[in-house]
């Protein structure tokens, strides 16, 4: 039951990446991507209808952690209580800036709620990355599953870490690469040219960055936390979602070569999905290892609720997860095509 709770948790938080990611990639390249206020208006109204609703499976990610891994979820809101405040904040001015941008017409409201806009998204992505970082990093637990951590320390990832090092900080740069190449894909698929054409543009210089990263940041991980490649050696088909990232990129960049949006828009997904599963298999058990003692590490077993309630849990999250399931492909079938500037919302 434990393994069944930490795949379904992974396949959330997969979802959400997935379809979050493409508009806090839009919203970091806000600016870019767009060059009028047409531009942005297109680009805020491809992701208007669903920004919200894609929100949903982070809160519902949170709530099955809650149930099935309950000391996961108390260790890791008290140590990461910094970066957690942050993360609120920029999710907060995120969503007032899209809703309140429209709300007055001049030259000072509507540029300031796009910089936030964009810069909330930029940060929100740095963060997520750095979060997931410092999940794969492993932290300073204690022998109650505790810990405490600085924003930053020596920038190194060694027994006294802060949430800032090098390594977290290079899995925030490639998460914003990886998302914002994800949203530029988004844009292309959803606007008409110029904006369309601008987001390729962008989604070609991008795909060499995220190329890099990828690479550059799967040495790093080898290096900092060794269960991953003791893990690959015991298990070898978890190299198949490697395989997966790898293949996705490739066909986005063939895909948008081709002029084909969908096609490169559905590599990139591949891409995301095939890294964060390599990831989370990657650890499994360990749900939140410690960098000092592996015995200390908060797993799939000693995280845990009881049976009973996993059990009963399930029971619930079958019917809630079908209707979110559900208004995620209405909505999305409701929305899709192109978008018209010349109907009503953002």
């Amino acid at each position: 039951m434990e393994t069944l709770w930490f795949t379904l948790v992974a396949w959330m938080l997969t979802m959400y990446v997935l379809l979050d990611g493409f508009d806090l990639g839009a919203g970091a390249l806000h600016l870019l991507a767009a060059r009028d206020e047409s531009g942005r208006r297109q680009i805020l109204r491809s992701i208007g209808p669903v920004w919200d609703g894609n929100e949903v499976w982070l809160l519902a990610a949170g709530g099955t952690l809650y149930f099935a891994f309950p000391a996961l979820y108390a260790s890791s809101f008290s140590g990461f209580y910094l970066p957690l405040m942050i993360v609120l904040w920029l999710l907060i001015l995120r969503g007032a800036a899209i809703e309140f941008r429209n709300h007055l017409r001049s030259p000072v409201w509507i540029p300031f709620w796009d910089v936030v806009f964009s810069g909330a998204s930029a940060l929100l992505a740095i963060f997520y990355g750095a979060a997931l970082g410092n999940v794969v990093r492993g932290v300073p637990l204690d022998d109650s599953g505790h810990f405490f951590l600085p924003l930053w320390t020596d920038w190194l990832p060694g027994p006294e870490p802060g949430i800032l090092d090098w390594y977290t900080v290079l899995a925030g740069v490639a998460a914003l690469a990886a998302l914002a190449h994800h949203g530029a894909l988004w844009i292309a698929l959803k606007t008409a040219d110029p904006v369309a054409s601008r987001a390729r543009g962008i989604a070609g210089l991008l795909w060499y960055a995220v190329l890099g990263l990828t690479l550059v940041l799967t040495g790093a991980t080898f290096r900092v936390q060794p269960h991953i490649p003791a893990r690959l050696g015991e298990q070898p088909w978890i190299y198949l979602f490697a395989a997966l990232a790898l293949g996705g990129l490739l066909w986005s960049l063939l895909a948008r070569r081709r002029g084909e949006d969908a096609r490169a828009f559905l590599g990139s997904c591949l891409y995301l999905a095939g890294m964060l599963l390599s990831v989370a298999f990657g650890l499994y058990p360990n749900l939140l290892p410690s960098n000092t003692n592996p015995a200390l590490s908060l797993t799939i077993y000693n995280a845990a609720t009881g049976a009973y309630a996993m059990r009963v849990a399930l029971y619930w999250w079958i019917p809630g997860m079908a209707l979110v399931l559900f208004y995620t492909w209405f909505t999305y079938r409701r929305f899709a095509g192109k978008v018209r500037l010349e109907e009503e919302g953002y």
